[in-house]
């Protein structure tokens, strides 16, 4: 089968290593420094298992910046480009996506299109009536952690695809032919519940966090140990003990954005919860940053941009709202990120040199604790109590 995935970032080179394990796979991306890296064997992401895979001679992977070629020849079309929220119109992106699906179509009469990216309740179904298009244009949520996106896609928690139709299952099946597990659990919904079981997911996953910080915020206010109340709450089984780690508030490229969508799709609908979840992430930070400020330093570090071990991606991480918070008030702050290459970020220094950075700060914040800062643990601030992610 010839399968061409477009849009090269974690979803997309996740999906298409799986794939190319049993198929002809083609990845196109308009970068092409991107697409070289591929052909090369090289994952231009940081991602364990990725760098492995793509490091074999054994997949029927190829990458290529002619989107047009791949479409023509494809017999299943995965959609994976980027849906950034748009905070003018209180939704997704999807102009992208449209452009994909669109062109996917026109390409050939006999291809399935699916949406890996991640799109409003109801996308599909319009969609479908746009484009005249109910049979071939379907959806399937991912749940991949960044930095562990292959892994997560070689031993899927479950397998969602939003059409019940001889093409969803096709697609399913091919997710778990790829897999290195068995007994994988399999769900073919309609298109908009399965667009609904992402947001739900992430939204459900972001409340946790928000959860677990707010009784940190409230821990530190009182001058109580958190982890014994963590630990203590974590031994219901109806709670557990895991996704209770405390932090600067969720961040990177899921979490945030889904929240605010799913919260947009609840416009004609009554709520209060998803409002609460949105709002408590600038409370923790608005809270955190606050504590940091009574300490009077003259410079804070900040230590890694990035979200949490194994990622190289920092976008939206919940470090960069305290450090905002921080120099409002005109304090300095310097960042070190081996994986920022540029001088400045957002108008404060940025060192790679970690001994001159850890001798010139007074605080140096951290998300998540590194073996790096053990020497100088008297000045980090951090909530990571658990050092889990």
């Amino acid at each position: 089968m010839k399968i061409a995935v477009i849009g090269l970032g974690y979803v997309g080179l996740s999906n298409a290593a799986l794939l190319a394990q049993h198929h002809a796979v083609v990845g196109v991306d308009l970068d092409e420094t991107r697409v070289s890296a591929v052909n090369a064997g090289q994952s231009p992401i940081q991602d364990a298992e990725l760098s492995e895979f793509l490091a074999r001679d054994d997949l029927n992977l190829r990458a290529s910046t002619d989107a047009a070629a791949a479409l023509k020849e494809a017999d299943i079309v995965i959609v994976a480009t980027p849906t950034d929220y748009d905070p003018k119109t209180n939704y997704f992106n999807t102009t992208s996506v449209d452009g994909v699906v669109e062109a996917a179509l026109s390409a050939n009469d006999t291809s399935t299109v699916v949406v890996k990216s991640t799109i409003p309740v109801g996308y599909i179904a319009a969609a479908r009536q746009r484009l005249n298009s109910a049979e071939r244009l379907i959806f399937s949520p991912e749940f991949l952690r960044e930095g562990r996106a292959l892994y997560d896609n070689l031993h899927p928690s479950r397998i969602v695809v939003g059409d019940q139709t001889e093409r969803g299952q096709q697609f399913a099946d091919l997710l778990a032919e790829g897999a290195a597990v068995t007994d994988i659990p399999i769900l073919l919904t309609d298109p908009s519940e399965a667009e609904a079981i992402k947001l739900f997911a992430n939204t459900y996953l972001a409340m946790r966090v928000a959860y677990f910080n707010e009784l940190d915020s409230y821990a530190m206010a009182g001058g109580m140990d958190s982890r014994q109340i963590i630990q203590g709450i974590g031994l219901d089984p109806r709670i557990g003990d895991h996704y209770n780690n405390p932090s600067f508030g969720y961040g990177g490229y899921c979490l945030p954005k889904d929240t605010k969508q799913l919260l947009a799709n609840y416009a004609a609908v009554p709520q209060n919860l998803m409002q609460a979840i949105v709002d408590a992430n600038r409370t923790r930070k608005d809270f955190l940053a606050e504590q940091i400020i009574a300490q009077a330093p003259g410079v804070v570090g900040v230590y890694r941009l990035v979200m949490k071990e194994g990622s190289d991606n920092f976008r939206q991480s919940s470090i960069q709202g305290i450090m905002k918070r921080i120099k409002a008030k005109g304090i300095e702050v310097v960042v070190y990120e081996p994986e920022l290459h540029e001088s400045h970020f957002y108008g404060s220094t940025v060192t790679h040199d970690l001994e001159a950075f850890k001798a010139g700060c007074d605080i140096i914040i951290a998300n998540r604790l590194a073996d790096a800062l053990e020497d100088v643990a008297d000045k980090v601030f951090t909530r990571d109590l658990f050092q889990a992610d």
